[in-house]
Order: structure tokens, then sequence, then C-alpha cells
């Protein structure tokens, strides 16, 4: 069995001209959002065995900050450039690309590609993954190559946790 959360990057600053937009940083509400929600998740779940992000800034300062909660080596932390591209192929491919000893995974990414690849690979419609809202599928395989439909088994976003 595999296993695979899902982290859209937490919510980021447009508030600096002239920056590329790989290069946004988060906003505080980006940074409290990962914290909050890396801590709930940490309640419920255990480590995930890799730690895989997109190389923009958001993405990888939402990284950075669950290593931290979990307690995983940032030294270990996979940094995919392709990752920043907003295409639901890229996030598939790396997937699918994981080494099989890795029975669960954290990846840290976008937008477009993370709500298409919850709803072709899920089993819940899910309209919108909010800036740091996770989603974890969890799939009947031992291949991570194999992966086709799973079961999602989790669903966690800041604006229920800030409610509690």
């Amino acid at each position: 069995m595999k296993t695979v959360y899902i982290v859209r990057h937490a919510k980021s600053s447009w508030e600096y001209k002239g920056i590329e937009d790989i290069d946004r940083p988060l906003k505080k509400r980006g940074i409290r959002d990962s914290y909050l929600t890396a801590a709930a998740l940490k309640d419920k779940i255990e480590k995930p065995a890799v730690f895989i992000t997109s190389s923009a800034t958001r993405a990888l300062s939402t990284a950075v900050i669950f290593s931290n909660v979990f307690g995983f080596p940032l030294s270990n932390l996979q940094i995919k450039k392709s990752l920043y591209n907003f295409s639901d192929g890229y996030l598939v491919k790396t997937i699918k690309a994981l080494d099989d000893e890795f029975d669960s995974a954290i990846i840290f990414s976008h937008d477009h590609g993370i709500n298409d690849f919850v709803n072709k690979f899920g089993n819940q419609l899910i309209s919108h993954v909010p800036t740091c809202g996770v989603i974890a599928i969890q799939f009947e395989n031992n291949h991570w190559k194999s992966i086709k439909k799973g079961k999602t088994i989790l669903k966690e976003f800041p604006k229920n946790l800030k409610k509690r």
C-alpha cells in the first residue's frame, strides 16, 4: 500500500515588484497556516518517508516548515524544478517515479496540477484545494509506477483548523 500527501503551497505574497513568479515568498498568513496545518497533520499521520517540493520559493518555504514540524532532515528534502510546472503531468511523473522503498510521500506543489491530480487519482471530487491544503490518497499498490485510482483518506484545510 502507498500513500501520497499532496500539499498546495501556503499563501504567497504579491507585494514585491520586479521579482519572478518562482521567487514569490510566503505572506505572514502563509507562514502561520503552514505551522498550523503541519502541526495538525503531525498529530494525525505517521511522518512521510520522503518530502519532495517544487523549487518555487513559496512551495519550498512551505516544505521547510512542514519538515521542521515533522522532524524531517532538511538535507533529505528533495527539490524538483519540474514540480514548478502547473500541470498534473509532472506531479504524476514525480509520484510514479518514487522509489518503492517509500510507502508514503509528501509533495509540495501548485494549484492546477494538484486539483487535477486529486480528482483524477482520488475517489472524492474536490472542487478546489486551498493554499496550504493537504489531500491524502492511498493506493492499493506495491509499486508507485502502477498507481491508478486510489482512495481519498484525508482532507485538511487551514480554514477548518482555525475554527477549532
